[in-house]
């Protein structure tokens, strides 16, 4: 099958399996609160499915993607923090209409940077925008000098390691350690009862679904394969003329993009934000959902992210002093015995079974259909 076509049939099949895991299994088989931690899991999928683009496919390794999660839910939490905020909510406060944290800091005023804040249509556009710029920043002043491979890991970890110190240094400007709280409303509408966690579910798994999309047209398209050309020959994809810097900017910018959104549909679902989901910590765990469920696999990096997340707090509900062993242990046994993650296994084991089957009772007269792509959706690459 020529893989030019926006999606093959197996990656359909894929995509449609995982539509009726979240939308229809899930919400059945879990009560609101399960299913709010579900929402917690993918919002860290968005995140996997950036690094399958820059990680897998372009080949940049980035251990600080949880700077690019954090603007997005740091942006989310001042609408949702001004909304709580009003001078009704905030009237015992020396200086009403503020954020608490602001007047336990003795700031008196609204500083300008959070003023435009107030409104939803410039809070949804900052989501992008701001991760995305700063992502452009990074990556053109690393890219087009050149600097790559374990070098710009190291800096993307330094970079996580300032904005964590920053957002905890600028206590009155971002709320510190304890980072933004009390988030109850969006555009008056409650987030915080069940029925509310439900429609939230909903809403995220729809922009998920769309990122999915978006990433499979970059990947099925031409850019998707000068990325692979570019991670496995890079020298020659340059001599052909091609910018490399420019290809590489863009896989980490999108990248970037998609886990703001993450970070923002965080802030809206747990109805906090935190310096402690923006250091190098969450980063490298974010790397490992990317690992687990196949750093190849869109999908793959789904069901790695929701299947780690998912070991996470059982462990850390039975075993609360063993789990980040357990964790470390699920990760190295991944590198070790299955590089490709679950989309490995799938794609190694379980899709040339389920090939022989229904090639087994196809009727030998006819021609039938055959499909020699592998699987990229349940999970699969």
């Amino acid at each position: 099958m020529n893989d030019s076509r926006f999606t093959t049939r197996s990656e359909l099949i894929g995509i449609l399996v995982l539509a009726v895991f979240l939308v229809v299994i899930l919400p059945l088989c879990l009560d609101v609160f399960r299913l709010n931690l579900v929402a917690k899991y993918l919002t860290y999928a968005f995140v996997a499915l950036g690094l399958v683009i820059c990680w897998g496919y372009g080949g940049i390794l980035s251990l600080g993607q949880g700077v690019f999660f954090g603007l997005g839910g740091y942006c989310m939490a001042m609408f949702l923090k001004l909304e709580a905020s009003s001078v009704e909510n905030t009237k015992i406060q020396s200086t009403p209409g503020i954020p608490d944290f602001m007047d336990w800091n003795q700031i008196t005023a609204l500083p300008f940077f959070w003023k435009p804040f107030h409104s939803l249509t410039f809070t949804v556009a900052a989501v992008m925008l701001v991760p995305g710029i700063f992502a452009l920043i990074i990556g053109a002043a690393m890219f087009k000098r050149r600097v790559g491979g374990t070098y710009f890991a190291i800096i993307t970890q330094a970079v996580a390691a300032i904005l964590t110190i920053l957002i905890v240094g600028q206590q009155g400007y971002t709320g510190g350690i304890n980072g933004m709280t009390d988030l109850r409303t969006l555009k008056g509408w409650d987030i915080r009862p069940d029925h509310a966690k439900i429609v939230l579910y909903f809403f995220e798994v729809g922009l998920l679904f769309a990122c999915i999309f978006i990433a499979q047209f970059v990947r099925h398209s031409k850019l998707g394969r000068i990325l692979v050309a570019m991670r496995d020959q890079e020298d020659r994809v340059r001599f052909s003329g091609y910018s490399v810097a420019n290809f590489k900017i863009f896989a980490f910018c999108i990248a970037a993009i998609f886990a703001a959104i993450g970070g923002a549909m965080f802030a809206l679902n747990v109805g906090f934000m935190s310096p402690s989901f923006v250091g190098i910590v969450p980063s490298i765990e974010m790397v490992i959902y990317t690992a687990v469920g196949g750093r190849l696999s869109i999908l793959g990096a789904v069901y790695g992210t929701i299947l780690v997340n998912f070991a996470k707090t059982s462990l850390s509900e039975s075993f609360p002093e063993l789990w980040l062993f357990g964790l470390g242990g699920l990760f190295i046994a991944v590198v070790l015995a299955f590089p490709n993650g679950l989309a490995g296994i799938w794609g190694d084991y379980v899709q040339p079974r389920i090939d022989r089957l229904i090639g087994s009772r196809k009727p030998k007269s006819g021609a039938g259909w055959t499909d020699d792509s592998v699987a990229d959706g349940a999970p699969a690459e």
